[in-house]
């Protein structure tokens, strides 16, 4: 009878059989020596002797329960002298050699109880339950109803976890029989060692158990005692024009090994594909042979004749068939075929066609006339080109349909005539559309100046039929603003890097020490020929109002204006009062006095001080600074008024409370600084938003031009507190002008530049004379400083109405 056992060996499962009982090795007998010598030990001895023999048999004893009794290579049995729990007992014979007992038959029952010794306790073996159902744990397979040995009433489990498996050996009433026990419960772990290993019959063949020892059982295709040779088939002769690809996963040409068949290109198999290697040694079938593909037989075309080479067979592989046609016509296809290994012709069958031509095409802006008309591309025909007004013929005017299908020349083409390239005008820009080719027929030319140029002359001319242009090409010419002159009492510098007044010309303003410039610093000649603002004027520089002090009077002299640069005042106090400060004061260059204004102390008629003046308050955007003597408001009380950046002060820089209790002035206000007005030109299209009036600090100003033209400058501007705007008008490149309008545009300038300079020079002498007659009467600077008490803006100027 023969069963499979699933021993743990090193961690591994692995499977082996066994044949008939196992019995015990040699070496088993003398662990029961060795047992029955253990218990005679403990009897007192009375001879030395004796007693010295029986230590030394313990001491074996005791090695001897240390190296797990014994190790075997057959199939043996072991056992422990020491009772462990079940677990502790699979673990023992795990360790020193396979695993517990499996039993399922039952010889090998009755041979265990035949050789193995009585124990009180008995032995475990490899049954536990599992799952609520008995296994045999070395192969994880439950109990068959077949394989069980219970003694009687058993197993009755007690109710007490009887899980485990115990054999009864040399039992009187049951030997040999199973008891179900607690795990727990110390007993003898009963083992055994198995014969088969892993390398065992080469792992070609089953290893079968017998008792001491094995043999091998060889899987087909395999034979010797170990398995350890292989059928072989031999080798077979290669077919011609055939490849092979084998594989020998158990040696050249053995049992298993595989090969493959595939033919050469133009070749086909004969036979099956695929041959292997049996294990009785033989082949599936004999090796294929490969045969030249075939294709399709052919025939000669009608009007025409075949002409085939057959290296191999009729129309196989490596045939080729040339083609040739009557005398007339033609062959439509290949003229030469060929057999491919896909058993395929490389083209179909030829054919022979009477001789025609392709019909040429009339060419583009020409005309073409055939004969005869009825078959214009026959044999023999031939065709005419012309070509219409503007263009010329580019080949042949006449071609004929020839022997081999083909035109004597190809058809021709109509090309439109050139006309003569030109130069492009200094500072020009050109562009050219062309229909029909680069500065050909019906080319037209436009032309634009640089900025800063005025066009004179046709803007466009055109390319006619004639390969003449309709006109020259114009000229560019520099635009010019018309003269300046320099302000009065002050300097002009000018660079002109075009030379005159022209565009791009730049001119600075610089006015004389005691006076300040009134317009912008800076004009420029902008694109359109005109300056970006309106000549600047040198103006007087002034000091702020000065009144005399309380109980005190004032003298002042003016030499350029009233309280200019120069002017002197002198301060004098009534009787009974005392000067504190500087008797005069000077204005000077800087806007301010040399020192501030005085006052008069004493101790008589004080005024009443319950007497006072309304109170003040800052202007909008401004601000406002009170010298209080007697009292908030009170007489002689004096406010200083000044405005933030970007306004200036429209009224009195400064009020003194009067011993009437009236203010010396209205309060001022703070209007915001002019810019000066933008000079639009067309078609500059403006777009301004005013937050302190038109044209005033804080405008903002964008602008655009109409569609087509392009914008020359800033698309904004802003003004600034200085009055100044932050970058100049632009301008739009306007179309070209006639000669005419050109003509027209300089005598208006070269007019106006006259006019101007005549005017500058009566408005010179004029001024010169006022000048004479002047009463001392100056409007005063718009920024000055008086004193300590910081910057004040004067009311009395307003560059704008």
């Amino acid at each position: 009878m023969r069963r499979h056992l699933t021993p743990d060996t090193k961690g591994k499962q692995q499977k082996y059989k066994k044949r008939g009982v196992a019995r015990r090795e040699k070496a088993s007998g003398v662990v029961e020596e060795m047992a029955s010598c253990l218990k005679a030990s403990w009897k007192p001895r009375l001879q030395s002797a004796v007693l010295g023999a029986a230590q030394l048999i313990w001491f074996i004893a005791l090695i001897s329960e240390f190296v797990n009794q014994k190790e075997v290579a057959a199939w043996t049995y072991n056992y422990s002298i020491k009772a462990y729990p079940w677990n502790y007992s699979r673990a023992f014979c795990q360790r020193h050699f396979t695993d517990l007992v499996a039993i399922q038959n039952k010889n090998e029952i009755a041979h265990l109880n035949d050789v193995i010794p009585y124990f009180s306790s008995y032995y475990w073996i490899g049954i536990r339950k599992i799952n609520n159902k008995w296994t045999w744990v070395g192969t994880n397979k439950t109990l068959t109803k077949e394989a069980e040995n219970w003694a009687d009433n058993e197993p009755n489990n007690k109710r007490n976890n009887q899980d485990c498996v115990e054999i009864y050996i040399k039992s009187n009433s049951a030997p040999g029989k199973w008891n179900d026990e607690p795990c727990s419960k110390r007993k003898r772990a009963l083992c055994y060692t198995a014969s088969c290993q892993d390398m065992s019959c080469n792992k070609q063949g089953e290893c079968i158990e017998t008792i001491g020892n094995y043999t091998c059982s060889c899987y087909p295709g395999f034979y010797g005692p170990e398995c350890e040779y292989v059928q072989a088939c031999g080798k077979f002769e290669l077919p011609q024009h055939a490849l092979v690809n084998c594989s020998h996963p158990q040696g050249d040409f053995a049992f298993s090994s595989q090969c493959d068949f595939r033919c050469v290109e133009g070749y086909e198999l004969d036979g099956p594909r695929k041959l292997e290697c049996l294990a009785s040694g033989i082949w599936t079938n004999k090796p294929p042979q490969c045969k030249a593909v075939q294709c399709q037989s052919l025939e000669s075309p009608v009007h025409g004749d075949m002409d085939c080479i057959h290296p191999l067979a009729a129309f196989a592989y490596g045939s080729s068939c040339k083609f040739e046609c009557h005398p007339g016509y033609q062959v439509k296809g290949s003229d030469t075929l060929h057999c491919t290994g896909s058993g395929q012709w490389t083209g179909p069958l030829p054919t022979c066609e009477a001789i025609t031509c392709e019909p040429p095409e009339s060419p583009v802006h020409g005309n073409m006339d055939c004969s005869p008309s009825a078959g214009a591309s026959a044999y023999n025909s031939s065709c005419t080109f012309t070509c219409v007004e503007g263009f010329e013929l580019r080949g042949s005017d006449v071609i004929r349909c020839a022997d081999m299908g083909q035109w004597t020349a190809p058809a021709p083409v109509c090309e439109a005539f050139q006309c003569r390239e030109f130069s492009i005008p200094s500072k020009a820009q050109v562009t050219c559309s062309d229909p029909f080719g680069a500065l050909k027929y019906q080319s037209v030319c436009s032309f634009s100046c640089d900025e800063g140029s005025l066009l004179v002359g046709a803007s466009a001319i055109k390319c006619l039929a004639t390969g003449q242009w309709s006109g020259v090409p114009p000229e560019c010419q520099d635009v010019t603003c018309p003269p300046l002159l320099g302000p009065h009492n002050g300097t002009m510098t000018c660079i002109q890097p075009l030379g005159g007044s022209t565009y791009k010309s730049m001119c600075q303003f610089i006015c004389d020490e005691g006076f300040y410039l009134s317009g912008p610093e800076r004009l420029d000649c902008s694109p359109s020929g005109h300056w970006t603002g309106t000549p600047p004027t040198c103006e007087a520089i002034k000091c702020p109002g000065i009144f005399a002090p309380y109980q005190g009077s004032l003298d002042c002299s003016h030499d350029h204006g009233e309280f200019s640069v120069g002017s002197t005042c002198r301060f004098s106090c009534n009787k009974g009062f005392d000067l504190v400060g500087s008797a005069s004061v000077e204005c000077t260059v800087s806007g301010r006095w040399s020192s501030p204004p005085p006052t008069c102390t004493g101790v008589t008629s004080l005024p009443n001080p319950e007497v006072g003046c309304p109170v003040l308050t800052a202007p909008g955007q401004g601000t406002m600074s009170c010298s209080h003597h007697l009292g908030t408001f009170a007489p002689n009380t004096t406010c200083y008024f000044g405005c933030k950046t970007g306004f200036t002060l429209r009224g009195a820089s400064s009020l003194r409370c009067r011993t009437s209790g009236q203010w010396t002035a209205v309060t001022p206000a703070c209007r915001a600084v002019k810019c000066s007005e933008l000079h639009m030109d067309t078609p500059v299209v403006a777009n301004c938003s005013n937050p302190w009036g038109t044209f005033s600090y804080g405008s903002t100003c964008t602008f655009h031009c109409p569609e087509g033209q392009l914008l020359n400058g800033s698309a904004k501007a802003t003004c600034r507190e200085n009055g100044h705007w932050s970058a100049a008008m632009p301008t739009c490149q306007a179309g070209p002008l006639t000669i005419q309008e050109a003509l027209t545009y300089v005598g208006g300038a070269v007019a106006s530049t006259t006019g101007l300079a005549v005017g500058g020079t009566l408005l010179a002498l004029l001024r010169k004379r006022l000048r004479k007659k002047d009463d001392g009467k100056y409007p005063l600077n718009p920024h000055s400083h008086l004193g300590t008490y910081g910057v004040f803006t004067n009311a009395a100027f307003d560059p704008t109405p």
